[in-house]
């Protein structure tokens, strides 16, 4: 039986959080045969153009309050703009109508706020774009938030990370509609990844750290970041900062949210992915210029912060040079 799918948009939504579902969702009706394929259809406050914070616009063809029927999948869409609609009690209370009515509620990148303000997220489990994180699981305490994930299902709610991953999640819902079979000719088709390696932290340039309150832990902080390959253990952070090691343990600890050598193990991971990006180097060269020493682990802590291996992570993001 075809299925019903209802996005909504607002003036400044993300073009691409819609754009590359529906095309997900309309390359897997070829597949399949438009009667057992996917229907799309755009809602917004108001019926008419909806401009994308591109400057491109999309015909809404429904209202919020217009919407009847039983709904398969709700799909709202993210975008720089969220923030500034979560205060529009018509967007937020038609959101909530109508997730009442779907079999299945989702949302692409920071669309996860509305969702949030909705109050569909409460007591569930939650993924947005890298940046929208911390803002997500501070306006919405009840929510949790797995920060890296590209997208995430708990129970009937789907929600992913930022923009492109709207294509991840799209795929994830055709694999579960009809198999992933289904869902592998749609990815070769577009020429994405059925299945995107790592989480979305491999994308952020940020360590996502807060910066410490006390000045002698923010050059602390600084020094590790500029010497990745000096002696930062902690007795040898103790007494370049003039603190007991238990003392800095729990004060840079209660400051970043951190311990040291977790912090120590972060900046290092980064200065080793800024390696892999800007040069040719092998990688145990790569691993003693971080500080991390040997090729084994280089592995193993890419692995644990991206849920990627170093090789890879080059192959997609080294910048070329001449």
């Amino acid at each position: 039986m075809r299925r019903r799918m209802l996005a909504v948009v607002f003036e400044g939504f993300q073009n691409l959080d819609l754009a590359g579902p529906a095309d997900v969702f309309a390359l897997a009706s070829l597949i399949v045969g438009e009667s057992r394929g996917y229907r799309l259809e755009v809602a917004a406050v108001r019926p008419g153009p909806v401009t994308a914070g591109s400057g491109v616009a999309t015909l809404a063809t429904l209202a919020l309050d217009q919407v009847t029927g039983p709904i398969d999948t709700l799909l709202v869409v993210g975008g720089r703009a969220v923030p500034a609609h979560l205060a529009d009690p018509v967007l937020v209370t038609g959101i909530a109508r109508l997730a009442g009515a779907a079999e299945r509620v989702s949302s692409v990148c920071n669309g996860a706020l509305l969702l949030g303000e909705a109050g569909l997220l409460d007591g569930r489990r939650a993924t947005t774009h890298w940046l929208s994180a911390v803002e997500l699981g501070e306006r919405y305490p009840a929510v949790e938030v797995d920060s890296d994930r590209i997208y995430v299902r708990d129970g009937h709610v789907w929600t992913s990370a930022g923009v492109t991953a709207g294509i991840d999640l799209a795929l994830a819902l055709v694999a579960a509609d009809h198999g992933h079979e289904i869902a592998r000719h749609v990815a070769r088709g577009l020429v994405v990844y059925l299945h995107r390696p790592g989480g979305q932290s491999q994308f952020s340039t940020a360590m996502r750290t807060p910066v410490p309150r006390s000045e002698p832990l923010r050059e602390l902080q600084s020094f590790i970041d500029g010497n990745p390959t000096e002696d930062l253990s902690v007795p040898a952070l103790a007494r370049r900062a003039g603190m007991s090691e238990r003392h800095l343990s729990r004060l840079f600890t209660e400051q970043t949210g951190v311990s040291p050598g977790r912090y120590v193990e972060r900046s290092r991971a980064d200065a080793a992915r800024r390696l892999l990006e800007h040069t040719a180097h092998p990688l145990d060269r790569v691993a003693r210029e971080s500080g991390l020493g040997a090729a084994e682990t280089l592995y193993r802590v890419f692995r644990r912060h991206w849920r990627v291996a170093p090789g890879d992570y080059r192959r997609r993001f080294r910048a070329e040079h001449p």
